[in-house]
């Protein structure tokens, strides 16, 4: 309604001629972030001249906690060099309320993480009035890589709006690994020995040192070189995997041992290192027995059991025993067989009386007849 005409009598006591209410169909429901409302009330007369009165209203509207509070971002990552100081500042979070007064202040918390078994308060602390994101242990990159949680904000109206957004921390590698050697084991009670021919060509290949490193990336890529040898220039390793070879041909003139060390040294920032002894045996052939290790040379001055030499000594004594008692008894029966012709078939002078008698024949013995003998054979 635009126009309202009401007659009343002139001299009248006050009285009430309309009660109207205002309305904007441009501005919807009130909403208490405008904060106030103003309306304009004209009234005119039908005299002449014609004289009119205008009042003006303004109504205020109370605010209601109708607007959760929104973050920023809906997610936030977060860098955390690993080694870090405990409770370092390693970011923050925020969040707005569009409402007013206690309805607009928000409050920022962890929420309970979905896995239980992340020991999530003992990681990360969050500031409630700022939302400002503290490490509270050092990290490290080789044992927790990465991990997530959310934070809450909730404003303090009545009942209490919030809402949530998701935080993910990556732990950032350094180089705090050395390299680590696999082989040849620097720990093993004898060295380990690589055997070379002197027949071999240039390019031969020796061993290859194998090793690894804790780290990730570039912290992690491993070069080779060769710190010191018995013969300088006789033997090269290559950079990038370790690769031992043989640099020239070999001479005589070269010592049948060769001590290397080569160095391992990672690409990190300052750089990390190992080094690893390598001990060569340059050898005719590989048929030539292998040296042993002074540990084994000790082992093999070390007397002999006595009960292993008891063993031995009468072993020996048994064997020649019965040797000696074979040779006897053959020389026994070639003596008992002595008187016997040399064709071992003649007649024998007999007794007196004129009987003769006759012996049995005797073989003759050889080689093969002697061991007839001794084997029983007739």
């Amino acid at each position: 309604m635009s126009r309202l005409i009401s007659s009343i009598p002139e001299n009248s006591p006050e009285t009430v001629v309309a009660v109207f209410s205002v309305s904007d169909p441009d501005s919807g429901e009130n909403d208490g972030e405008e904060r106030a409302r103003y309306i304009t009330i004209t009234v005119n007369d039908t005299g002449t001249p014609r004289l009119k009165t205008e009042h003006n209203i303004t109504v205020l509207v109370s605010d209601v906690n109708d607007n959760a509070p929104s973050f920023t971002q809906t997610s936030y990552t977060l860098w955390v060099r690993e080694n870090n100081s405990p409770v370092l500042h390693i970011g923050s979070v925020s969040a707005t309320d569009t409402d007013a007064d206690a309805n607009a202040q928000v409050t920022y918390s962890l929420l309970p993480p979905p896995d239980p078994l992340v020991p999530l308060a003992s990681l990360v602390s969050i500031n409630p009035d700022n939302g400002h994101l503290f490490a509270l242990t050092s990290l490290d990159y080789e044992a927790l890589r990465a991990f997530e949680f959310h934070v809450g904000a909730t404003d303090r109206g009545s009942p209490a709006l919030s809402s949530q957004a998701l935080v993910r921390v990556l732990v950032a590698d350094a180089n705090d690994n050395a390299p680590f050697v696999l082989y040849p084991l620097q720990n093993a009670s004898a060295p380990c020995t690589e055997l070379v021919p002197r027949a071999a060509e240039p390019g031969y290949l020796v061993t290859k040192v194998v090793a690894v490193d804790g780290d990730a990336g570039q912290n992690a890529w491993l070069s080779y070189q060769l710190l010191k040898a018995t013969e300088p220039g006789l033997f090269g390793v290559w950079a990038h995997n370790g690769e031992v070879r043989t640099a020239r041909l070999l001479s005589e003139r070269d010592a049948p041992k060769q001590r290397l060390v080569v160095l391992v040294k990672d690409n990190g920032e300052p750089p990390l290192s190992a080094s690893v002894t390598l001990h060569v045996l340059l050898v005719d052939g590989f048929s030539q027995p292998y040296l042993p290790a002074p540990e084994a040379e000790a082992a093999a001055a070390v007397p002999a059991d006595p009960l292993t030499v008891y063993l031995v000594v009468a072993l020996a004594s048994v064997s020649s025993l019965f040797l000696f008692s074979v040779l006897v008894f053959v020389a026994v029966r070639l003596c008992r067989k002595g008187g016997a012709l040399p064709g071992g078939r003649g007649p024998l002078p007999g007794p007196p009386g004129g009987r003769q008698r006759h012996r049995d024949p005797v073989p003759e013995l050889s080689v093969g007849g002697v061991l007839d003998v001794m084997l029983g054979i007739k």
